[in-house]
């Protein structure tokens, strides 16, 4: 028999190798998030590599600097927020319940993932790279906020004009009250959701021109909610 030719194996293409850094990035990404949700939001680049299982040089020939790899996991964590966001903002409900729904989508984020949270926000690797990427996430959720408070202006016939202030507003407002929340813990998360929800439909009802608020469809803090929040319940 003539000797058989080996099967020669096929070059990869540069799509290949594109793909597979894309993918190499993606894992270290995920590494590095695990870095953080251990080490906490002060985690070295050091800590980052070992816990991908490689080295800082290794790290850095698929993030060009620090500033890159603060920005990767930034956008990954923020895009884990938004995802939790994004439901509560497509439900077709009364304003309030829609209010309340956006607030505890937000804490619940936050509370569920801490430690990226204050490495996003308060510890970034690079300042000006994480308060960028904090930046368009509030812009993802005003945008969308504008729209549905200018819906409803123009709907009843009133000036839509300030709209986008009053979205950005309130998204400064509740992510204040959720980093003073996430340190201090003084009362449950349906506890506070309760009072932002009251606070912000209370005054959203003034702009809209609805009457007074009706307590039965206001999301009213109550006396059990702030029972449980006083022995530091969830």
């Amino acid at each position: 028999m003539p000797p058989q030719t080996p099967p020669v194996k096929p070059e990869k293409t540069p799509t290949d190798r594109q793909q597979r850094r894309a993918e190499r990035r993606a894992e270290m990404v995920a590494a590095a998030m695990d870095a953080v949700r251990t080490h906490g939001p002060a985690v070295s680049v050091a800590e980052i590599a070992a816990m991908a299982g490689i080295t800082k040089p290794v790290l850095y020939r698929h993030f060009s600097d620090r500033a890159d790899l603060q920005k990767a996991v930034g956008e990954e964590a923020v895009s884990l927020l938004m995802g939790r966001i994004g439901p509560a903002l497509t439900v077709d409900g009364d304003p309030p319940a829609l209010i309340h729904g956006i607030v505890d989508a937000f804490l619940a984020g936050i509370e569920d993932e801490p430690e990226l949270w204050r490495f996003v926000v308060h510890h970034p690797i690079e300042r000006a790279t994480g308060a960028e990427v904090v930046d368009d996430a509030r812009e993802q959720i005003a945008r969308l906020l504008t729209a549905l408070i200018g819906e409803r202006l123009r709907g009843q016939g009133l000036d839509s004009g300030g709209a986008e202030v009053w979205a950005q507003g309130l998204v400064g407002m509740v992510q204040s009250a959720g980093d003073w929340w996430l340190e201090r813990r003084t009362m449950s998360r349906a506890a506070l959701t309760g009072y932002l929800t009251s606070m912000i439909w209370g005054g959203l009802s003034g702009v809209l021109g609805e009457a007074e608020a009706d307590p039965a469809r206001l999301r009213v803090v109550s006396l059990a909610e702030k029972r449980t929040g006083e022995n530091g319940g969830g």
